[in-house]
């Protein structure tokens, strides 16, 4: 005889339950979202019938589904594999490790948990002509609701499959649309559109709004169209000037991306050898640890992002200066422990600083091993400035340009303006003289091979944002600093000037025709050649004694 359980017993059980229930599942006894409802299709549902259920999820939500279909179209999307009612986005954090959220059944928003294993989910899965559909879906939904930005977007994306649908589509929203350049893109769609489904009329009438065009998308179905209209010889020639003038704009915007590019390299080696022509120019030490000034530079920018890694942002901005003041105060110490003896031998100070650049790529590979370093760059660096379709320039490359400028201005102030300046200039014309004058000329040369140190250390903050750093990235650097020192005029700021950006578009145009090292190669003999003809280089010092 089986004995009946008592009734506290079985109380206790349905509280416990019921708090289970609360806990765990309290969003499956309240009303489900519509669109939670479409979602909980899609575990059983083959792919015709997915293409329902994203269809339905324009329908229902308009706008609010476009996340729901950005997860899908990332394959974030999960349900729970034993019961299928349960759905999620799973992603992978920063970190390389996945983050579990669970969509609620009431609202569709997400809730991060750390109470489900991911080998207990499934992926909801896609094919190609799903990730095609959830595309144009995406766009249309936010071709209408989306921001400015955001309908940009949308029509750009609708350009490579634009259809009778989505010209429809584009039509119906273009008179409402208030945007200009909105409504330029959605009138190129619509010429678009006539050029490949239209009649010979058509497509060449929608000629005039294609010419100026630079997407890919129309440049596509401009040749495909040239293909198919060899019969036809006055559209074939209409769509032959179009393509013509199209890739005319193209070349020349590709020239102002290697100018721009040859600026970028120019600015990278008029940091690094500025320093170098204020050392080499007042004092005539060959620095061939100039390089590893550069090094500490970067390193500096690393260690600072070590102690502000809540601060990634503003860290760089720290960087800057303390990147002046280490190198800067390595540079003093080199020149009042070694340099400082070695005046008027020249040979021997390269001997000299070459040991010292050996000394310090072994101090830093003991400190922070020889593997290369990654400095993460701020948001606001990252990133492009997109000029057109075809022309974008990098946020990181535009700050270096600009910062180099503003290095050299207030290196230009530093030599006009103060009494260090006039000090300096005067120990570069005639040492004897203006020790005779009373300049101390030692303080004169500690403070100049701190200055220029100082400077090498702030390009490295600037190369730490192109390069990862290593013990031997001043290495790199150090050649081209003394070319482009010898090629402007040594000690001549403006020579530098000249001469780095000079070398860096030079190699930027040769680059593409004979390759990266050939380009360097001929940049040398160039130079080699040059310096036979003009030995002071491009800007030589003046004065009785410059010799």
């Amino acid at each position: 005889m089986v004995r009946s359980i008592p009734i506290w017993i079985l109380s206790l059980l349905l509280c416990l339950n019921a708090g289970r229930l609360a806990a765990e599942d309290f969003d499956a006894v309240v009303e489900t979202h519509p669109v939670y409802e479409l979602l909980l299709q899609l575990p059983k549902a083959s792919f015709k019938t997915k293409n329902q259920v994203l269809k339905g999820l324009q329908k229902l939500s308009g706008n609010d589904a476009v996340p729901i279909m950005e997860m899908w179209l990332a394959s974030e999307l999960y349900y729970d594999k034993a019961s299928r009612q349960q759905i999620y986005r799973v992603s992978k954090n920063a970190e390389g490790k996945f983050d579990i959220a669970r969509l609620l059944r009431a609202d569709i928003s997400l809730v991060p948990t750390q109470s489900i294993d991911k080998k207990l989910l499934k992926k909801v899965r896609t094919n190609n002509k799903l990730r095609k559909a959830l595309r144009e879906a995406i766009a249309r939904t936010t071709l209408v609701n989306g921001s400015e930005s955001e309908r940009l977007q949308a029509v750009n994306a609708m350009l490579a499959t634009i259809n009778s649908d989505s010209a429809q589509l584009i039509e119906a929203a273009l008179e409402n649309e208030k945007s200009g350049e909105v409504r330029e893109l959605m009138q190129v769609a619509l010429a678009l559109h006539l050029l490949i489904d239209g009649t010979p009329e058509q497509q060449l009438s929608a000629l005039p709004q294609l010419q100026e065009r630079l997407e890919p998308a129309v440049r596509s179905a401009l040749n495909n169209a040239l293909e198919s209209a060899e019969a036809d010889s006055r559209l074939s020639l209409a769509l032959s000037n179009t393509l013509r003038k199209i890739e005319d704009r193209i070349e020349f915007y590709g020239l102002v991306e290697k100018l721009f590019f040859g600026l970028s390299l120019g600015s990278v080696f008029l940091l690094a050898a500025i320093g170098l022509a204020i050392t080499f120019g007042v004092m005539g030490v060959i620095n061939m640890a100039h390089g590893e000034m550069i090094m500490l530079g970067a390193y500096t920018t690393y260690v600072v992002q070590l102690l502000m890694p809540n601060h990634l942002e503003y860290s760089i901005l720290v960087a800057i200066p303390a990147a002046f003041v280490v190198s800067g105060l390595v540079g003093v110490a080199i020149e009042q422990g070694v340099i400082r003896f070695l005046h008027g031998r020249p040979l021997e100070t390269l001997l000299a600083t070459f040991g010292i650049s050996l000394i310090l790529q072994q101090l830093v590979r003991t400190i922070f091993t020889p593997l290369n370093r990654q400095v993460a760059s701020p948001e606001w660096m990252s990133g492009a400035l997109e000029l057109n379709p075809v022309l974008s320039l990098t946020y990181n490359r535009l700050y270096i340009l600009a910062f180099s400028l503003l290095v050299f201005g207030i290196l230009m102030y530093i030599f006009k303006k103060t009494n260090l300046g006039l000090n300096v200039r005067a120990v570069s014309q005639n040492r004897a003289m203006a020790k005779a004058m009373g300049v101390k000329t030692q303080w004169v040369d500690a403070m100049t091979f701190g200055l220029g140190s100082g400077v090498a250390g702030v390009a490295g903050v600037a190369l730490s944002q192109l390069t990862n750093v290593g013990p031997n990235l001043g290495q790199s650097y150090i050649i081209d600093s003394f070319m482009v020192v010898v090629f402007g005029g040594v000690g001549n700021l403006l020579g530098t000037l000249v001469g780095a950006f000079s070398l860096g578009v030079t190699n930027k145009f040769l680059e593409p025709v004979t390759g990266a090292v050939l380009a360097n190669i001929l940049v040398l003999v160039f130079i080699i050649l040059f310096i036979q003809k003009r030995p002071k280089g491009l800007f030589p010092q003046k004065g009785r004694a410059a010799e």
